[in-house]
């Protein structure tokens, strides 16, 4: 595979190899946050590779040790104001549905921790492969912010109460139990996580893709006819957490490092 020339400074890198199309977070210092930026950058790869018609498989993968920490809440305590939260996870939103929306599916390769909306993303692709040191967890209800967009992936995955296991409790859940949960399709060593993915990548990538992509298209269409509506709602209801005097003050002791506030 090629690599973009700015791999340094790129927020996402791009590989092209027989048919499979590899784009990996670049900004492992910052567990790959899902900033404006990222989410920028991942729909228009994602816009981009919905008419590629050489690109038969997507993997999504993550530089440094964690997957994808979820959002930035510096970057969301600086909006303050509900309506530009909104906007920041409305387009989070769009970024998430248009994964369904691709001809093409999308592997998610984890190799650490997903948290929030870093759990979502793993949730939304088509399928995911993790490491057995891939952890997961959604504890944005401990911070006074629940994870109600990750939830409509998260919800759609696992069985209900897992799924309302993880978003009320904000507990952080292995591997193997993501496996059990249905999360994620497959677990192996960190040194087979690569072997693993190409080998699950290359089967779908043998398959005729006009097969494929109508067979997606119509999995998710008798599936979730409620998708565009469910983050519509969420999306909402995370912004108004954010905005609310609890958010505000549950994202000040994450950012500052202290424990949640204590609820009177």
């Amino acid at each position: 595979m090629s690599a973009n020339p700015k791999a340094e400074e790129a927020v996402l890198l791009r590989e092209d190899r027989e048919g499979i199309c590899a784009l990996t977070m670049n900004r492992p210092a910052q567990m790959n946050l899902l900033t404006s930026e990222m989410l920028g950058a991942l729909q228009d790869a994602f816009d981009s590779l919905k008419s590629d018609s050489n690109v038969r498989v997507v993997v999504l993968r993550a530089a440094g040790k964690g997957f994808c920490a979820g959002h930035d809440l510096k970057e969301i305590r600086a909006l303050r104001e509900q309506p530009k939260i909104a906007q920041l996870f409305k387009q989070c939103s769009r970024m998430m549905q248009t994964i369904a929306q691709m001809p093409q599916p999308v592997i998610a390769r984890v190799q650490g921790a997903a948290a929030a909306a870093g759990c979502q993303l793993v949730a939304q692709c088509d399928l995911a492969v993790a490491s057995e040191a891939a952890k997961f967890t959604t504890p944005g209800v401990t911070w006074g912010f629940f994870c109600s967009t990750p939830g409509v992936a998260i919800g759609r995955n696992l069985q209900r109460k897992h799924a309302m296991e993880m978003l009320l409790t904000g507990d952080v859940i292995d591997a193997r139990r993501a496996l059990e949960w249905g999360l994620v399709n497959s677990v192996v060593p960190a040194e087979q996580l690569d072997a693993e993915v190409l080998n699950l990548a290359r089967k779908i990538a043998d398959k005729p893709p006009a097969t494929v992509a109508a067979g997606k298209r119509a999995f998710y269409q008798q599936m979730d006819l409620g998708l565009e509506k469910a983050y519509a709602l969420a999306s909402e209801v995370i912004a108004s957490s954010f905005a609310h005097q609890e958010g505000r003050a549950g994202m000040d002791a994450f950012i500052d490092k202290k424990p949640p506030p204590k609820r009177v």
